[in-house]
């Protein structure tokens, strides 16, 4: 089974082109033929290969759109997703209204996260892990996490 996973380092180019790692367009070449989704939450972007979408696309088909909730995830994530498709060089092009959402003007950080990957701007990446070390200089609630899962 292949995942995501890794924290790499990269830029965005003047035009909004993301090349990703090789061992990441591995992953969505095996997994969607190159083809992915992109969308925001928490002023990041995530990205996923479109066999991963269609399955919370199922999901959220089947909410019903009386429920306030069901109808303000779709109006923020559901909407703001893009289709893209990864070119010969292995880039995508986030469109301007995600990279001013995430504020990604040119150092990034490409996070794997198993089934999908986060693209965060370096700096708010790097203020996100430090706020974590620091709420969790105790490492014991990861400990028990890990406990939880049966590791």
């Amino acid at each position: 089974m292949s995942v995501f996973r890794g924290q790499y380092y990269h830029t965005i180019d003047g035009k909004g082109r993301i090349i990703f790692p090789a061992r990441l367009r591995e992953v969505f070449t095996e997994k969607s033929n190159g083809q992915i989704v992109i969308t925001k939450l928490n002023e990041y972007l995530l990205v996923f290969p479109y066999n991963e979408w269609e399955i919370i696309e199922q999901k959220i088909w089947h909410q019903s759109l009386l429920r306030r909730q069901v109808r303000d995830f779709q109006r923020f994530f559901m909407s703001s997703a893009v289709d893209s498709t990864l070119d010969s060089q292995g880039r995508i092009l986030i469109p301007p209204h995600l990279r001013e959402y995430a504020h990604l003007e040119k150092d990034i950080v490409l996070v794997g996260m198993l089934r999908n990957v986060e693209i965060w701007d370096k700096d708010r990446f790097e203020a996100e892990m430090k706020r974590m070390g620091e709420q969790n200089t105790d490492s014991q609630g990861f400990l028990d996490y890990m406990a939880d899962l049966g590791i």
